[in-house]
């Protein structure tokens, strides 16, 4: 009892002596509260056969049935599958090419062509995947396509893009990467610029060429950095990437082998079956999966270099 009441003070203090700061975060955590906290009520419907006219409360509650028509199918597993290889192929190449970027751009040393080079890498993240998806239809187009043109240019035969599975992933993969590498090399761009110039001064002094400064300065400083992203990247290894697989692929059954994911799963129950109860029950499974990932690759991280851990 004593204790609680040390801590009921000590909390009121804390609050007292900080109250403008916490004032100033207020509206952060109202946001968090309404927008990430409040929604998560909806988990409930995995665990109900919900009706709309009986509402969250008024459904009946039916265990962990919704989980086992999930599982007992076959889709479980391929869409398990197909969001975690395109996620690691997603952040393996969003990292690289973005880590590639901005040590490159380091390297420039006109500044009037470092800004141009900056804002034309960073210009994809502002297209949206409706643009870009009609983008990869310009290209890949069977008949009217970019490329099957250009091959037949070449005398070689054009290919069905929209009926090879196989080739998606690494399409999606090449068109993730031109998309988010810029924003993400603006990150890196920050910290080799916070990195000392004594380092480099000293490897000058020492002989060491650009190219070992870069190998030896610039990599392993960025190291850290890299680490904290893949693994918040990892936290959301189960989360697939819904706006660009379905504004690419869309309801192309022809493709679901190789790009159904998750959540675009969970999207065509809702809407063809319209299966609350188990759309939820696929997501909650969803992030169930997201925390014992990031739980497992953290505790590596720790092992491995306890300076870029998450926690």
């Amino acid at each position: 009892m004593e204790r609680r009441r040390r801590f009921g003070g000590a909390f009121v203090h804390e609050l007292s002596r900080n109250r403008y700061l916490y004032l100033l975060a207020l509206p952060g955590i109202a946001f968090l509260a309404v927008f990430a906290y409040m929604p998560m009520v909806g988990h409930l419907l995995a665990f109900q056969n919900y009706r709309l006219s009986d509402g969250i409360w008024g459904s009946e509650w039916v265990g962990f049935k919704n989980f086992e028509f999930f599982f007992n199918g076959k889709d479980w597993l391929r869409v398990t599958l197909n969001t975690v290889f395109l996620n690691a192929l997603f952040l393996a190449s969003g990292l690289g090419s973005a880590v590639v970027m901005a040590v490159f751009l380091n390297e420039v040393r006109n500044r009037l062509f470092k800004r141009i080079a900056q804002s034309f890498i960073f210009l994809p993240y502002f297209i949206s995947w409706l643009v870009v998806s009609m983008m990869a239809l310009t290209l890949f187009s069977t008949s009217e396509g970019l490329i099957n043109r250009a091959l037949a240019v070449l005398g070689f035969e054009g290919v069905d893009w929209y009926l090879t599975p196989g080739a998606w992933p690494y399409i999606l993969t090449v068109i993730s990467a031109w998309k988010i590498a810029g924003y993400n090399s603006i990150i890196f761009m920050a910290v080799i610029t916070g990195i000392s110039a004594e380092y480099y001064e000293s490897a000058r002094i020492e002989g060491a060429s650009r190219m070992q400064q870069m190998l030896y300065i610039t990599l392993p400083l960025l190291r850290p950095i890299v680490m904290v992203l893949a693994l918040l990247g990892v936290g959301r290894i189960f989360y697939g990437d819904f706006g660009m697989i379905y504004a690419i692929i869309g309801d192309n059954g022809v493709l679901f082998p190789t790009t159904d994911v998750i959540d675009s799963y969970a999207y065509r129950a809702l809407r063809q079956l319209g299966n609350f109860s188990m759309s939820s029950a696929v997501i909650v499974y969803q992030s169930c999966m997201g925390l014992v990932t990031i739980l497992i690759f953290n505790a590596i991280a720790r092992k491995v270099d306890a300076d870029s851990r998450l926690f």
